[in-house]
């Protein structure tokens, strides 16, 4: 299905929201859980599979690569497994902004006995995967850069299988982005030999790894960890289909919800996650409690409130762990008593857009005074918001909708580019308008 949206999205003054919204897939399980029954033994139904650019980004790639996808009702794919030895052999994959598919098939694609071009647009070519690369070459692959050392396109020539490694183990930079150890990681049984990857440096966004960790062991590989520092499957591991995957609501998604729920002078409830979720930006909820909100939630729905006439309280936090929910703070900053600091999100820079630099520039427009620093920003709200500003989205899916939350403070604002949500989230704007009055 095909979204339209106009150039600009205007949306006008609104002072409440409450209800209900029926979060999407998440996306992060969503690639993950793909490429995962692409590379096991057996079939596998996926479903409540996110319908988004980024999904159709991976599921494109796997049927090129000759991976059969039967597409049914209700967002539910068969995935027919190739048993870790995709078909085609050699391939050109043009992979957009999706760091969860061009990340992890690099890794995949490094281990086959195949020739394969991978690329993206523009802003991929900016986003640094050097580390995930010098990591794959430590043990075997063939893969060189097109262009710009360091960055995308990659060309991917047949692995070594004679490949003799200088030692068991490989280093991967963990303060970059936790998707290079995820993608060694999915990658490692394909390499049927005993080898740990060792973290170098701060591991960011532990909780997304978490996630890896747990969708291979859904699909029989387990993972050793040892305190986030190094990780090793066993020789001979291998994927097997379980049958069944259900893709749990993206946790992300449910920030601006819950926020609205917030600013909104009742209460709004998300269900697709709570208590079972295996995402760590469930934990936006306990950011959210710290500034004073009320937060109820079971075992797959979260409801977030504000007591009538209670003031959110600023806060300073460490946000390595959820950085992409990180933004949706950022946004309440406005609505906070004080100067709100959230810090310890360099990754920022490397996302969609350089987030930090992006999010200054915005704040500023409704009349924010802000401090950026090289992982942290500093946000102190206005007298009153300005209204009317016009938000630049930087083809960046999240600063469409953190920003959308502007409007909850009684004024108008325009969002630029509204369709950039088709990444992640196409009916973003109408789960929003059904909420807010």
């Amino acid at each position: 299905m095909s979204y339209a949206f106009p150039a600009q999205l205007h949306l006008p003054a609104v002072t409440i929201a409450d209800g209900e919204v029926l979060l999407p897939g998440s996306k992060s399980i969503s690639n993950r859980t793909l490429l995962l029954a692409a590379l096991s033994d057996g079939v596998t139904l996926v479903k409540n599979l996110l319908k988004s650019d980024d999904t159709d980004v991976m599921l494109a790639a796997l049927a090129t690569l000759g991976v059969q996808i039967d597409s049914l009702q209700d967002n539910n794919y068969r995935v027919h497994g190739c048993g870790g030895d995709f078909p085609v052999k050699e391939a050109t994959l043009f992979l957009g902004n999706a760091g969860t598919a061009f990340r992890p098939l690099t890794a995949a694609l490094a281990l086959q006995n195949g020739r394969y071009m991978l690329d993206g647009v523009a802003r991929m070519r900016e986003r640094p995967i050097g580390d995930l690369v010098d990591g794959l070459n430590a043990v075997g692959a063939n893969i060189t850069y097109t262009q710009n050392f360091g960055f995308p396109p990659l060309f991917i020539s047949p692995f070594n299988a004679n490949f003799v490694a200088n030692s068991e183990s490989v280093k991967v930079r963990g303060d970059v982005s936790s998707q290079f150890l995820s993608a060694l990681l999915m990658a490692l049984p394909l390499l049927k030999r005993n080898i740990t990857v060792e973290v170098e440096g701060e591991l960011i966004s532990k909780p997304y790894v978490d996630i890896t960790i747990n969708l291979m062991g859904r699909f029989g590989v387990n993972v050793k960890r040892q305190d986030w520092r190094a990780f090793s499957v066993e020789k001979g591991a291998k994927y097997s289909s379980i049958g069944e995957v259900h893709v749990e609501g993206d946790a992300s998604s449910a920030s601006y919800f819950l926020a609205a729920g917030v600013l909104g002078a009742r209460a709004v409830k998300v269900i697709g996650v709570g208590k079972s979720s295996i995402q760590g930006d469930v934990k936006f909820a306990d950011a959210l409690a710290a500034m004073g909100a009320t937060i109820s939630m079971g075992e797959d729905w979260i409801s977030a409130s504000l007591m009538p006439g209670k003031k959110l309280a600023a806060i300073d936090a460490d946000f390595n762990h959820i950085p992409d929910a990180a933004m949706t703070i950022g946004v309440l900053a406005l609505f906070a008593k004080g100067t709100t600091t959230i810090r310890n999100i360099a990754s920022w820079r490397v996302k969609e857009t350089d987030r930090i630099a992006a999010m200054a520039a915005e704040l500023r427009k409704v009349g924010a005074t802000v401090e950026e620093g090289a992982d942290y920003i500093r946000i102190t709200p206005p007298a009153s918001l300005t209204p009317n500003a016009v938000i630049h989205t930087y083809d960046d899916h999240r600063m469409a909708m953190c920003f959308s939350l502007v409007c909850l403070g009684d004024v108008p604002i325009t969002i630029d580019d509204p369709k950039c949500v088709a990444k992640t989230f196409p009916t973003y704007f109408e789960e929003f308008r059904k909420i807010v009055s």
